[in-house]
């Protein structure tokens, strides 16, 4: 079975990040954000046309673009508390 990553999170979903496949610039600005292993991430809303999607991440609402959110490797994904940050 192919790797989850953050594109495959559904509105109300969570999950938890397992890892960083992005590089470069873009990797740091994730991890500065508090994408680390084991933290829990949450799908708040996706844009009318799917791009950017609003995360909960740590309490902050950050917005990712597709091609970024790829890159964070995640487990199975939970029904879950919308804002439950």
């Amino acid at each position: 079975m192919p790797a989850k990553n953050l594109t495959n999170l559904r509105e109300g979903e969570s999950a938890r990040v397992t890892s960083l496949l992005n590089k470069g610039s873009i990797k740091r600005r994730l991890l500065d954000l508090g994408l680390v292993p084991g933290t829990q991430v949450h799908c708040i809303q996706k844009s009318p046309y799917g791009d950017p999607v609003a995360y909960g991440i740590r309490g902050a609402v950050i917005a990712l673009r597709r091609e970024d959110a790829g890159g964070v490797l995640i487990n199975e994904p939970k029904e879950g508390n919308r804002l439950g940050c």
